[in-house]
Formats: structure tokens, C-alpha cells, sequence
């Protein structure tokens, strides 16, 4: 096995939390149960790499397999990635064509090298009939580097393709190409939408959102969520729970009672000229028109704004601007005038 080789599965596994580590190798499937058993997974972690990678020497593991493997661990940690989404289209009137892997595999990777001496593809078949790709590039002088991949998910049969973070942003163009001509399609184009939850991007772009899932607290009638005080006056408990009811109707309505996509943030940019309907000043003289970026934050950001108005922070409903990022499938917006 080649020095390179072995250096790119040790320092993969490396990164292999120990318990994921039975795991990710079962399903990358490369060293037999058998070989697995004559490995003591309880030693210290540098012992259980320098063993493992021994097993790997012995059966002569390949790039082919190296890669497989950093795929695999990819796979599991995806949110350590950040996922944009790429939308293709046909030509109108064009039909769906039935999708052979073969076929993909050997066009894309004939298209890529036909452009770049030096570049390793791999393939990898997912669940859900998802095919991962891994890329490493390199130049016309300089072999790939195999520790900067970049990473395309292609759900076949559909225009959705998702691509973490690309170092070498002059290679996209290339990447676009190979997966239009081997897909089938004509165009393509990049979605304002990003995350590093990829099942959450799959959702919004594929509406699967407010199909598979509910909230803990979906089953519970508005009323059955309200403690009021008992030595209220009535009718300020009258008045509280039709405003509450109010709030819990409107935002269902809004957001539904599934679990919402995981995203992090929804920036804004906005671009507006100044208006006064007083003459004169600095700014009515400015021809060029006043920018400012607005962007929100939370680990959860569409479940944070789903509880907004019932918590009292904001009012119901809440700024279209704000409810449709799921449904316009966008979390980065340009605001201009009309």
C-alpha cells in the first residue's frame, strides 16, 4: 500500500469518534468481521489506528478505498459541512429521462478529466437513492489534494444537487458542467439557499417538511396550554385567552404543526434610495442608494421564529419576509425598492 494511502486512512480515522468507529467500518465494508475481531477496540485510540491501518497494508487498501472510507465518515458527520443547493432544468417540452448509474458515473468523471489532469472521483450509492460524490482536485502540475475534497449529493431523477463548501471556487463552473451533461439536464443554477443540516435542505427543497413530521405538543388544544391565574378578573381572562387562541391558530397556520426544517440564519440585504419629504441634506442629494445587511441567528432558526408571537416577543402574524423562507425555499434575500 502506498505511504499516501496509508497516511489518508490513518489521519481518517482519526477523526472517527471511538463510539462510531465500529460503525463507520462495518458500512465501509473493507475489512472483513473476521479481521475486525483481531482488534482490541478498548486500547488507546493512536494503538487502535496504528493496528487498523496495519490490517489495511496487509490487503493492500487503494485510493479507491481510502476515499470510500472518508466518504462514509462524511456521510455521518454531515453538519460539520456547509451544503449549498444547486437546482438543474431540461429544455421545455423535454422528458424525464430513466437514469442508468453507470452511465452517470462514467460521464461526469469523463467530463471533469477531460478539463483537468489531475482530479480523483468517487462514488458512492446512499439510502433514498442518493449518490454522494468525492471529489479531491488538483492542477495541471500538482497531484489532488486529498484532504480538501468537495462533496456533491445528486438525488437522481430530480434537478437537486447539494455541494458542501468548494476551496477552489474557479473548479464550480466545471462541477456545474459535469453534473448538467451526466444528469441529463441543460442549465443550472445555485440556489440562495444554504445550511449544515442536509436532511433539513432535502425537506425544504423536496416539500417533505409538513409531511413526516409533528411537534411533541401538536395534539394539545390551545386552551389546554393556558394557566391563568384564578383571581383574574374574568374578563381579563376572557380577553387573554382569545388573544392566545388568537396567536396559536395564526401561527399553525403559518408554520403548521410539524417540526420545522433545521436551518441557522436568514440574512437580508437591502438596498433602498432615501425618501423625505423634506428638500436638501446629504442624503436626498445621494445618488447611490443606502445598503445595510440584516441577518438572524439560532440554532434552530425556524422553530425559533415559530414561537415568537406565542411567547409575546413579536406580534402574529409575523413578516412574510420572515414565514416564507421554507415555502420560497431561501435564506438569503435581496430587499430592493419597486
Amino acid at each position: 500500500m502506498d505511504e499516501t494511502v496509508a497516511e489518508f486512512i490513518k489521519r481518517t480515522i482519526l477523526k472517527i469518534p471511538m463510539t462510531k468507529m465500529m460503525t463507520i467500518l462495518k458500512a465501509w465494508d473493507f475489512l472483513s468481521e473476521n479481521q475486525l475481531q483481531t482488534v482490541n477496540f478498548r486500547q488507546r485510540k493512536e494503538s487502535l489506528v496504528q493496528d487498523l491501518v496495519l490490517l489495511c497494508e496487509n490487503k493492500r487498501a487503494s485510493l479507491h478505498d481510502a476515499a470510500l472510507l472518508d466518504i462514509i465518515y462524511t456521510q455521518f458527520h454531515q453538519h460539520q459541512k456547509v451544503w449549498d443547493v444547486f437546482q438543474m432544468s431540461k429544455e421545455p417540452g423535454e422528458d424525464v429521462d430513466l437514469f442508468d448509474m453507470e452511465q452517470f458515473r462514467r460521464s461526469f468523471e469523463k467530463i471533469l478529466r477531460r478539463a483537468l489532469k489531475n482530479v480523483t472521483v468517487s462514488f458512492r450509492d446512499a439510502e433514498e437513492n442518493a449518490v454522494w460524490i468525492r471529489i479531491a482536485w488538483g492542477t495541471q502540475f500538482r497531484k489532488p489534494n486529498q484532504y480538501k475534497p468537495v462533496y456533491v449529493v445528486y438525488y437522481p431523477q430530480t434537478p437537486y444537487a447539494f455541494t458542501s463548501f468548494c476551496q477552489l471556487r474557479s473548479n464550480m463552473p466545471l462541477l456545474g458542467q459535469a453534473l448538467t451533461v451526466a444528469s441529463n439536464h441543460h442549465k443550472i443554477v445555485k440556489m440562495d439557499l444554504r445550511s449544515r443540516y442536509l436532511d433539513s435542505l432535502k425537506a425544504i427543497v423536496f416539500k417533505q417538511y409538513n409531511q413526516t413530521f409533528e411537534t411533541h405538543n401538536s395534539t394539545l388544544r390551545p386552551q389546554e396550554t393556558l394557566k391563568l391565574d384564578v383571581h383574574m378578573d374574568s374578563r381579563i381572562i376572557h380577553e387573554n385567552r382569545i388573544e392566545k387562541e388568537r396567536v396559536q391558530r395564526v401561527t399553525q397556520e403559518t408554520f403548521g404543526d410539524y417540526c420545522q426544517p433545521r436551518l441557522e440564519f436568514a440574512q437580508y440585504k437591502l438596498e433602498t434610495k432615501f425618501k423625505s419629504d423634506f428638500h436638501g441634506g446629504i442624503l436626498a442629494e445621494r445618488k447611490e442608494p443606502l445598503r445595510c445587511l440584516i441577518k438572524f441567528s439560532s440554532p434552530h432558526l425556524l422553530e425559533a421564529l415559530k414561537s415568537l408571537a406565542p411567547a409575546g416577543i413579536a406580534d402574529a402574524p409575523l413578516s412574510p419576509l420572515l414565514t416564507c423562507i421554507p415555502n420560497k425555499a431561501m435564506n438569503y434575500f435581496k430587499i430592493r425598492d419597486k
